[in-house]
Formats: C-alpha cells, structure tokens, sequence
C-alpha cells in the first residue's frame, strides 16, 4: 500500500528521503519515455506530421499538409533537451486541512516533489513561487538535486499561518512575468483562495506548457451529519456554525461544492491547462501514474 507523507511526523530530513525514494523508485521507472516523464509535453522543434485524431490540439495542425491532403494533418514536435520549469506552491491555510490519509498541504509538498525530481535531468532548471503567510518568497531557477531538496525543505518547514490573504492570480501572473523562456509550469493549490485566477492562467499557457494540481479533502465536498458544528474560514478567521443534521443544508453543500470544482474544471480546461486532481483519502502516487498513462495515450506518446 502506498504511504502519503506526513509532515508533522519524523525529522525533516526523513520524511523527504522517503518521499524522495518513493519518487525515484515507483515512480521513475513507470514514467520515463523519450524525454519528459511528467507530463507530455510538444516542444519547440518541428518533427513529423501525422492525421489528426480526436483530442488533438487544434493550434497543432499543419495547415499547408492539410490543404495538400485534403483532411486535417497535425505537425508533431520535438521536445526541447533542456528544459525550465516553475512550480507555483500554494501554502495559503486552507492547504492546513485534512480528513483522509494526510492534510492537503502534504500533497503540495509531495506534487512538488513529483514535478521536480521527475523533472531532473541534465541542463534541466527548477524553480519556484510560493505563495505564504500573504507573500511571495520566489526561487529562481536552478540545476540539481540538492536544490530540489532545498525547496522541499523550505515548503515543509513552513510555518503556519491563522490568516493570510493570498492571491493565486497574483501568483501565476508572477510566474508568467519572470519566465522568459517558454517551459512547463506547474500550479499547486486547492484554488479555493479566490477566483482572481482564471484569466491569468489563460496568459500563462498561451506560451507554456501548464500543469494545473488541484488538491481536495473528501469534507469539501459533503459534509457528514454531526450534528451542531463550528465551523472557521482559514483564509478570514470568520466562524459560523452550522447545523449538519440538516439534510437539506448538507445537499446543498455538496450541489455547491461540485458547481465550484465543475468550474475550476472548466476554467483549467478553457485554458488550455492539464488538470491533475489529488485527494486526501487516496493514494496520490496511483492517481499521478493514472493521470501520465492517459496523458500519454491522448498525446500518442510511443507512436
């Protein structure tokens, strides 16, 4: 059985070379192929054509083959050998919840893990924007394992906050700023903290390749009847109670809850972003290899 890290349990320093070994050993393996492990990406160089499929990328078919041939060719690519990629870490307070097997800024810490380690390889650079205690502490993009770990250890130290007003628009808007050159950048919040982030995210893919990481708690969307609770905004401190008996009052929640994750969906997708979701109640290695085996089938990865 897959274990989920914990961040309050054992030294700093252990828990990352155990999230670092299940990284590099059951996930490694499973997800090498020609160059990218983590996400398919197109590149920048041109390489073969082929008939265009369903799910294919429209911005991708060659238009003069396509005119020649009389049906629609799409232009495969090259992946660049080098590769930057930007990891914006969400690790507002609403990321200090979880009812499952971990809290949900566990799964930030591990996603990030993921994106960089699968990322490492020569020439390749990592770097990062995290979003705490209402600021943006920025790591610019480096080479190197031990810089990797660097960031892990920083995210897992963390200290948290009650409140903090943080802007995931603001963030992604600062990556897209400093990124000069065209790589893949990763989004890791539970986009829970505004909804300043849509447009943004459509300029960022515009010209990077974009992974969107979403982390819930299975108590996001349905609540359990227990009877009268307190209930705390962690964003604003607010508190209110609420009366979970209510089986009215709990549909409505969960009819809430799945509009708000149908939109972040809709948004992600509308922008031209992957979507990776991870919960708290399920093993987040599984649910990372499901998520590349299908990218890599969609984008005829092995072709």
């Amino acid at each position: 059985m897959t274990t989920q890290p914990d961040v309050d349990s054992g030294s700093t320093q252990q828990v990352l070379k155990r999230l670092e070994l299940d990284i590099t050993i059951k996930l490694d393996g499973l997800l090498q192929g020609n160059y990218l492990g983590l996400v398919p990406g197109h590149g920048s160089e041109p390489g073969e054509t082929r008939r265009y499929a369903a799910g294919d990328d429209v911005r991708r078919i060659d238009w003069n083959v396509t005119a020649r041939m009389q049906t629609p060719y799409v232009r495969e690519s090259i992946a660049d050998r080098e590769l930057e990629t930007r990891v914006l870490v969400d690790l507002s307070p609403s990321l200090d919840f979880g009812t499952g097997l971990c809290e949900k800024r566990d799964l930030v810490l591990a996603s990030t893990a993921a994106v960089g380690f699968l990322t490492n390889r020569i020439g390749n650079r990592f770097g990062s924007v995290m979003l705490h205690d209402g600021k943006m502490h920025q790591t610019k993009p480096r080479a190197g394992r031990d810089h990797v770990r660097s960031l892990l250890h920083r995210i897992q130290t963390a200290d948290r906050v009650d409140q903090a007003n943080t802007e995931l628009g603001a963030g992604i808007a600062r990556i897209a700023a400093t990124a000069r050159r065209a790589g893949l950048m990763v989004i890791i919040s539970d986009f829970l903290s505004d909804d300043s982030w849509s447009t943004p995210l459509k300029r960022l893919a515009v010209r990077h390749q974009v992974l969107c990481i979403e982390v819930i708690d299975p108590r996001e969307l349905e609540m359990p009847n227990v009877g009268l609770i307190t209930v705390v905004d962690p964003e604003s401190g607010r508190l209110r109670e609420v009366n979970t008996a209510d089986a009215k009052m709990r549909a409505r929640y969960a009819a809430e809850a799945q509009a708000q994750r149908n939109r972040h969906a809709l948004d992600i997708q509308s922008a031209g972003a992957e979507h990776l979701v991870l919960r708290t109640d399920r093993p987040w290695l599984i649910d990372l290899v499901r998520f590349v085996t299908l990218r890599r089938r969609l984008n005829g990865a092995g072709r």
